[in-house]
C-alpha cells in the first residue's frame, strides 16, 4: 500500500486491509508501538509493544530492507515516479 500521507486514516487504512486479506477465520493481530496514530475501530485488535520493549520495533526491518534495495538513494523526477518505482520494491 502506498499512500501519499501518514496520519491516524492511513493507518486505519492499512489495519482494515490487513484484516480484509486474511484467511476466513483466521484472526491477524498486528504488533504495533503505541503511537497516537494506532487508534482503530472496536473491531481490530492491535498487540502492542512495551515502551522500551528489548527487541527491535519490527518496521525498523523495513528501513534496512529499503537501504539494501534498488530504490536506495534514489533521484525521482516526480511523485508519479515514486508511487510508480515503490509498487517494485
Amino acid at each position: 500500500m502506498i499512500l501519499p500521507f501518514y496520519d491516524v486514516a492511513a493507518v486505519e487504512l492499512h489495519l482494515t486491509g490487513i484484516f480484509q486479506t486474511a484467511a476466513p477465520g483466521a484472526h491477524a493481530v498486528p504488533a504495533v508501538d503505541q503511537a497516537d496514530s494506532h487508534t482503530v475501530p472496536a473491531n481490530i485488535a492491535l498487540l502492542p509493544l512495551p515502551p522500551c520493549s528489548p527487541a527491535p520495533d519490527p518496521v525498523e526491518n523495513v528501513w534496512q530492507l529499503m537501504r539494501d534495495s534498488w530504490p536506495a538513494n534514489q533521484v525521482f523526477k516526480s511523485g508519479a515516479n515514486i508511487v510508480d518505482d515503490g509498487g517494485f520494491a
